[in-house]
């Protein structure tokens, strides 16, 4: 099973209303988030369509693992935002918490996850994220 192919005509994957094309594509083509609730609905629709490179170049150099590798296997279906705190223009730091939903095979489940972003060098970044049980 391969990625999801997402046209920009489509609804974006983050679930945000809008195309894909006036959402989270300018993202994954080089357009700099300017919140960290963007930057966290682009790098989610990074996972859709397999887009590693950009999860990378998205993720905090202090914290990011020397190598990252997607599960072909696993589809992302759908993205619920629960909470922000800040992360909009002018802060320093933010946080999202999101739960995103996935198949794999026959299995389904969820991942709930309150995310922690900085923004450095005029740009927002995907610190890392604390898993929260899914009641």
């Amino acid at each position: 099973m391969r990625a999801a192919r997402v046209r920009d005509q489509d609804a974006c994957p983050c679930g945000g209303g809008r195309t894909f094309g006036g959402c989270c594509a300018p993202f994954l083509g080089g357009e700099i988030p300017t919140t960290a609730e963007q930057l966290m609905r682009s790098r989610y629709s990074a996972f859709v369509v397999g887009d590693d490179a950009y999860l990378r170049d998205t993720w905090h150099p202090g914290t990011r693992p020397a190598e990252l590798v997607l599960d072909p296997q696993q589809r992302w279906t759908a993205l619920e935002v629960v909470d922000t705190a800040a992360g909009a223009e002018g802060d320093r730091r933010g946080v999202v918490e999101f739960r995103a939903h996935w198949r794999e095979g026959g299995a389904r489940g969820v991942l709930h996850e309150r995310s922690r972003f900085v923004h450095q060098s005029a740009r927002w970044w995907y610190l890392d994220g604390e898993i929260r049980p899914d009641a």
